[in-house]
């Protein structure tokens, strides 16, 4: 296969170690992206309290802190696409998911943090005034790091009787199953057992069949486990050499689950047959998120830490079961470690091949707000807290980025179509009312990184 060709759009500054990225999965919203931050601070790097008649304490534990990004694309902006709308200090992130379902009319964002809670913060306002609110919280074992979470509606069109639910794992081991009340006071706890010696580093769902709940952990096993018994694993697979830091359900096809582990290496499996994979991919880093492309069945995104990121294309193997994957785009970034990796649910299209109404505003695609908005956004531009700093990327032969020295930010580079959002003639939309003229040869994702603290947005053409 032909390997994609990857433009590096804008690089932000997060400040602290940023681990975590999503996009909003929710139509007329999908233009908000959020990112997660993990900081890890010593006693002796704390400003000393001039007050205070104790000195440091050499036993005392290391404090982690958090910071939660959210940010707005702005389609008409090539200078700075994502612009910082909102910040909110925390405890230090670990993960954070969309639900794919709005709840009460709102978008939800689960979170999960150093200081064991699962926290639902609830998507308010409209246009430029977005700001995430506290919904609910829910507190897991004391002592304890929420590690992960995910939600039961992870496809889109959950049945109407089925229950919202959140599957969540801790830093002993434990996987907590909890539902959301719509209508009361949010988070209730349904179920909690041990699932692995250590930490249980990632769980989630089967997102075909609910019951059904995957987890991963530092003791090197995959499980599986059926929620109406909780406590007696379904299968388990000592298949991975080294602890199992990932796992993604296919939203597209059933059957398909997606591992990877600290080996370096992801599995593929058909939920059927779980005694052995059918597809096996060394990607040269521990690989600690996976990410189906929300509109290519068969695209597989993979947060690679010291490995970058890649892209597999997945579909030989899934169709005929065979060990099929190809790379279709591989960067790694020297002095860091990708943690954090989403495809945006944005696309492009045309709309002369289309209804205008995209266009005119009467359809909720996010380039008509981006127009209407567009004076204020160019003032935001030097607004933003946290600086960001606009390259081109180009490849070595190995594959590695390296930011071109003395680069321009993207606005003094207009004559070059393919570092923009999109060239003459095209939209950024989020509305699934133009699917059919969507150009599904490009592509926007984003990933983030330890160490250097740095949230990239990137432009992915398939050619």
């Amino acid at each position: 296969a032909t390997e994609g060709r990857v433009r590096l759009l804008q690089v932000v500054d997060t400040e602290y170690t940023a681990d975590s990225v999503e996009w909003c999965p929710l139509e007329g919203r999908r233009h908000l992206l959020v990112c997660g931050t993990y900081q890890l601070r010593k006693p002796e790097d704390q400003p000393a309290d001039p007050e205070s008649k104790r000195g440091l304490d050499p036993d005392e534990p290391p404090s982690r802190l958090g910071r939660l990004y959210l940010y707005r694309l702005n389609a008409d902006s090539s200078a700075c696409p994502l612009l910082e709308i909102q910040r909110r200090d925390t405890s230090a992130i670990l993960d954070m998911k969309w639900c794919h379902v709005p709840v009460a009319g709102h978008a939800l964002l689960g979170v999960a943090d150093a200081g064991g809670s699962i926290e639902l913060l609830r998507l308010v306002g409209s246009e430029n005034a977005y700001t995430l609110q506290p919904f609910s919280s829910f507190a897991l074992e004391k002592q304890c790091l929420a590690l992960s979470l995910d939600w039961s509606a992870g496809k889109i069109g959950r049945a109407s009787d089925q229950p919202l639910r959140i599957i969540s794992s801790d830093s002993k081991g434990q996987l907590y199953l909890l539902e959301v009340n719509e209508e009361g006071p949010g988070l209730q706890e349904v179920a909690m057992w041990q699932a692995h010696h250590f930490e249980a580093w990632i769980a989630a769902f089967n997102y075909w069949q609910t019951e059904i709940v995957y987890s991963g952990g530092d003791d090197g096993l995959l499980k599986g486990w059926d929620t109406r018994t909780p406590g007696t694993s379904v299968f388990t697979s000592k298949r991975h050499s080294m602890g199992v830091c990932s796992i993604r359900s296919s939203p597209h096809r059933e059957n398909i689950l997606a591992t990877g582990s600290y080996d370096e290496h992801i599995l593929l499996w058909d939920t059927r047959n779980v005694k052995q994979p059918f597809a096996d991919m060394p990607v040269g880093g521990g690989v600690w998120r996976l990410k189906w492309h929300p509109f290519h069945h068969h695209l597989l995104l993979a947060a690679c830490m010291h490995g970058g990121f890649k892209i597999f294309n997945c579909q030989k193997a899934i169709e005929e079961k065979q060990e099929a994957c190809t790379v279709s785009a591989s960067h790694t970034l020297p002095n860091s470690l990708v943690y954090g990796a989403d495809w945006s649910w944005l696309y492009v299209h045309n709309p002369l091949q289309t209804c205008q109404s995209c266009c005119s505003g009467s359809s909720p695609c996010s380039n008509s707000r981006a127009k209407e908005a567009h004076l204020s956004n160019l003032k935001a531009v030097h607004q933003s807290p946290a600086p960001s700093y606009d390259h081109l990327a180009e490849n070595d032969e190995e594959g590695h980025s390296i930011l071109q020295s003395g680069s321009k930010p993207l606005a003094e580079d207009m004559m070059k179509s393919d570092s923009q959002l999109h060239t003459a003639g095209t939209k950024v939309c989020d509305s699934d009312l133009y699917l059919e003229a969507a150009n599904f040869d490009i592509s926007f994702l984003t990933t983030c990184s330890f160490y250097d603290h740095i949230l990239h947005l990137w432009k992915w053409e398939n050619i």
